[in-house]
């Protein structure tokens, strides 16, 4: 079944939570005047023209997210499809199907590495799931990000057991977990979480080895969301919505057997957590390259109407942002057309991925400086949101924000600025570097994967003559 928009918003009506939001208990992120944007920006994936396609094997129409990538050809539609949808998006990424999709691709990888060498069934129960969550057009979250607690010890070194999301008891119908996920993105607007492993495990951390999927509402599942500001009234909240994040608190949640894909298989925990990565890195500078003809097109048309596009500084704050985003680019299709395959399932190719992952990581802040030296400081000075909806006063702040275009259209530019830096920039700086995973998950996973052969050979030739 492909859902339209108004069927998702209906089942989102429909599925109560456990949501706490600014101090409230909500049931559905609906009913919060802020929050309910969340929905609104997962609803509009389902308007998205371009989402389908005909999946012959499984003889359905089913979203273009969860095709399962086979070959470079497959990896290039991708990118595609997430650059594409984020361009109609506004700019902004929808993940809600995208980071399940990740997860799902690196489950069906690992599953069965685990099946052949263990002889369990986890292959046959992740493929169940995927066609459930193909056949129901379904969205999904991924909690991945332990809190970790002390960073130098291991999970089951911690003094608290629950700070790494662990087992702690077992069923002859399934398993009860406990503890908590952060930076959970979207999970107050989506149909199902997908939990893994955040790390590799040691013999020492099996109970913290596990990987499951349950639906959002599922009892002792509490979603507890960050502030998001006033979303809606933002340039860009008023277009498009957010995509909050929450810790997620797992307190004594059941699971039942058909949904577990790991559990205990410690030596698989880190190759799990390093598959879903990559895949979702490759979706990072995918969509991170469609969101800078934002920061870009609001550059360049800041600079048409201040008078000063002709300006030798200003074209090279352009080109920053323009090197920004083709970079990102230039990393995805080349990981895209020289995969890794597994298990006959094709995976970007995990250097060009992290090189761009780590440009786009460490160059925002460029991005940013190159936005604020083209606009100017009236970003942070402009007159607020309620002065604009004042007769009296907006038509002085119209009179006086004219320039090379007429001052309405020029506030319109100098409201989209705001967002993107003022009110967003610190937001996205931090994202940026640690969305996605850090830049030194990044670097590690770099210097761990690539071949030095060709290097070290050259250099061995020249020592031995």
């Amino acid at each position: 079944m492909v859902r339209t928009k108004d069927q998702f918003l209906k089942d989102v009506a429909n599925r109560k939570r456990e949501i706490y939001f600014r101090g409230r208990r909500l049931s559905t992120v609906l009913e919060d005047e802020d929050l309910k944007y969340a929905a609104y920006h997962t609803a509009r994936l389902f308007d998205y023209p371009k989402r389908t396609y005909f999946d012959e094997s499984l003889n359905l129409e089913i979203s273009k997210y969860y095709k399962i990538p086979r070959s470079s050809h497959d990896l290039l539609e991708r990118h595609l499809l997430i650059y594409d949808n984020t361009i109609f998006g506004y700019g902004l990424f929808n993940i809600s199907q995208a980071i399940g999709s990740d997860a799902l691709f690196a489950l069906l990888i690992v599953s069965k590495m685990i099946d052949k060498k263990y002889g369990t069934d986890y292959y046959s129960r992740v493929w169940r799931y995927y066609q459930d969550v193909v056949r129901g057009d379904l969205t999904i979250a991924v909690a991945q990000t332990d809190v970790k607690g002390h960073r130098k010890k291991r999970p089951f070194e911690q003094p608290d057991p629950d700070l790494y999301l662990r087992v702690v008891e077992t069923k002859s119908n399934g398993i009860v977990v406990r503890g908590a996920k952060a930076h959970t993105t979207h999970s107050v607007a989506v149909d199902e979480i997908i939990v893994l492993p955040t790390r590799a495990m040691s013999p020492n951390d099996k109970n913290y080895a596990v990987a499951f999927a349950i639906p959002v509402d599922t009892p002792g599942l509490k979603l507890i969301v960050r502030e998001t500001g006033r979303v809606s009234r933002t340039y860009i909240g008023r277009k498009e919505g957010v995509e909050p994040e929450t810790l997620t608190v797992f307190d004594d949640v059941f699971v039942p057997w058909d949904r577990v894909f790991m559990y205990g298989e410690y030596d698989y925990a880190g190759l799990l957590a390093i598959t879903f990565a990559t895949y979702h890195r490759f979706t990072a500078v995918s969509y991170r390259a469609a969101l800078a003809n934002l920061y870009l097109g609001a550059a360049y048309k800041m600079a048409e109407a201040n008078g000063v596009l002709d300006a030798k500084h200003i074209r090279d704050d352009i080109l920053e942002i323009v090197i920004y985003k083709e970079i990102q680019r230039m990393g995805a299709l080349a990981a895209a057309m020289y995969p890794l395959i597994q298990e006959g399932i094709a995976i970007p190719n995990p250097v060009y991925t992290n090189i761009a992952k780590l440009y786009s990581n460490s160059k925002f802040s460029d991005v940013l400086k190159a936005v604020v030296d083209v606009a100017g400081g009236i970003i942070a000075t402009f007159p607020t949101y309620e002065d604009l909806q004042n007769e009296i006063t907006r038509k002085y702040v119209s009179k006086y924000m004219q320039a090379a275009i007429d001052g309405e259209r020029r506030i319109k530019l100098i409201e989209l600025l705001r967002d993107l830096v003022v009110i967003g920039g610190g937001w996205y700086l931090t994202t940026m570097m640690h969305a996605e995973g850090s830049m030194e998950a990044s670097k590690l996973e770099l210097f761990r994967s690539y071949d030095y052969k060709e290097a070290l050979e050259l250099v061995e030739r020249l020592l031995e003559e």
